[in-house]
């Protein structure tokens, strides 16, 4: 226990002694079922070793966790003090990933010993065992009911569940103490989140332990009980297989990221700070859950057609040659044809082949307009342009955040739809703009708040030092410096007056 905190080794400790009371108790009770004990804990225990030895060669997800069914059912079938013994072998035999893994067993079959004696407690206030027809002292005999006897549903079904919650409050909550005193986390939010991502997977294990004890306590026996938890293991193993798939995925999406970041140096975090605006928006507009993460993986990958890009065009100081501008502006056919085979990607295909794409037609690679270009597109295009504005790059520095809002806004129904515009603007008014800090250049914390200091219909920044970021509508530029393309990444307007810094900008 050396790698530990003081604090952790004393709350781990605590732990273990808790336990030790929780079980001590069935240890000196002659009433004790040795026998059901000892099968439900063998049944446990052979549940955790699966994952060490599953058959036939098979691999098991490592996300499948502990399996719990048997030993809840192990609450509903057996004295608070008996269920905690069961806990304790599969507790201290479950898979462990990270050292120590001695300190880690020790710690998850205390953890567990506890919460079955609580969930136990629990049950029992509630009469619990009086649904299943059988007194605790009895033990779970199978067939100990009379024909054709059934449990008292659905009266059985309440102190299941105020167990089962019990049982997830207890590990939560020494979820939590772990994490302040091991890792040395905030209290403050130590325990976010824990809850609401483990109780419906607990409720679910409760029912199965029902189901289970049920099962056990009919005139079937244990051979019935058995056979539940067949489907419930198949059940957890394809839940935790999805996990396992879903984490490849977001392995994926960073190896892409990273890739592009190495390339092109100059804006290495541009691809996250897009997704976290373009989710942004996408949460503004109301979207869904689901189709937010589309948004927001869209955004992460929307320049990653510039591993297709020589390096030095990306590279780069002085103007591009029209040879060059058009290679560089291939990168959104170079991504989408690079992402295609991915599946899971999605409708954030389309957003990575057409994000540079201009409501009035004007943009690239195939000059749709409006209602044409996809509406992910039109996300990111917005996303895109506000974080190259607001970023530091080797030859511009960040501009504020309202001047960016505004060049948006003037040149919303030009380049990019006013509704995604409308969006950023009243997200960011809430919530403020705290973008993926990637170096101390890049750090901003802007408070909430509308635009301030600019106009929405004149060039912001304006000047030798800080022309607009972005060409207004059709028809000619706006006095005082010609505009740039803001559109972040490769956004490339056609040369002119001030050709070098604004394809300079394009490459951002």
């Amino acid at each position: 226990m050396r790698v530990l905190p003081p604090g952790a080794r004393g709350y781990i400790l605590c732990a273990v002694l808790a336990a030790f009371a929780c079980a001590a108790p069935a240890l000196t009770d002659p009433g004790t079922p040795w026998a059901s004990v000892a099968l439900l804990a063998v049944l446990y225990l052979g549940c955790e070793l699966v994952k060490l030895c599953p058959l036939l060669g098979s691999r098991v997800p490592e996300g499948i966790g502990s399996f719990f069914p048997v030993l809840l059912a192990a609450v509903f079938l057996l004295p608070p003090s008996a269920a905690a013994l069961v806990a304790l072998p599969g507790g201290l035999a479950g898979l462990v990933v990270e050292r120590p893994a001695w300190v880690r067993r020790v710690w998850h079959g205390a953890q567990q010993a506890t919460a079955a004696w609580a969930a136990g407690q629990t049950y029992a206030l509630l009469h619990g065992p009086a649904t299943l027809g059988a007194a605790h002292s009895g033990g779970p005999s199978g067939g100990s009911g009379p024909p054709g006897w059934v449990a008292d549903f659905p009266y059985a079904i309440l102190p299941a569940a105020a167990a089962a919650v019990t049982f997830c409050l207890v590990l939560t909550a020494l979820d939590g103490g772990i994490l302040v005193t091991a890792e040395r986390r905030p209290a403050a939010t130590a325990w976010r989140g824990l809850l609401t991502r483990s109780l419906a997977p607990h409720c679910l294990h409760g029912l199965a332990g029902l189901m289970m004890a049920v099962m056990w306590r009919s005139p079937y026996g244990l051979p019935a009980a058995l056979l539940v938890l067949l489907p419930m293991y198949i059940s957890c193993w394809v839940f935790a297989q999805y996990h396992r798939e879903r984490a490849a995925h977001r392995a994926t999406i960073r190896a892409l990221v990273q890739a592009v970041d190495i390339k092109d140096r100059y804006t290495r975090g541009h691809s996250e700070r897009v997704g976290q605006a373009s989710a942004m928006i996408a949460r503004e507009l109301g979207m869904g859950e689901d189709r937010l993460e589309v948004v927001r993986i869209a955004g992460i990958l929307h320049d990653v057609g510039k591993l297709g890009v020589p390096t030095r065009l990306l590279r780069k100081d002085g103007p591009l040659t029209p040879d060059e501008r058009r290679i560089i502006e291939l990168h959104p056919e170079y991504g989408h044809e690079m992402v295609r085979g991915i599946g899971f990607l999605g409708e954030a295909r389309s957003a990575i082949l057409h994000h540079h794409e201009r409501v009035d037609g004007s943009g690239y690679p195939y000059g749709l307009t409006g209602e044409q270009i996809p509406v992910l597109a039109r996300v990111v295009a917005v996303a895109d342009a506000f974080d190259a504005m607001t970023s530091t790059r080797s030859y511009s520095r960040a501009r504020p955040v309202p001047v960016a809002l505004a060049e948006l806004e003037r040149c919303a129904g030009a380049q990019f739809d006013p509704a995604m515009v409308d969006a950023l603007t009243g997200a960011i008014g809430r919530h403020g703009w705290h973008p993926v800090v990637t170096s101390d250049d890049d750090l901003q914390v802007i408070a909430a708040g509308p635009p301030a200091g600019t106009s929405a219909g004149a060039p912001a920044g304006g000047g030798s030092g800080g022309g607009p970021a972005l060409p207004g509508p059709p028809g000619g530029e706006p006095s005082g410096e010609p505009a740039g393309e803001p559109a972040g990444a490769l956004a490339l307007p056609p040369p002119g007056r001030g050709a070098a810094r604004r394809q300079a900008e394009g490459r951002a």
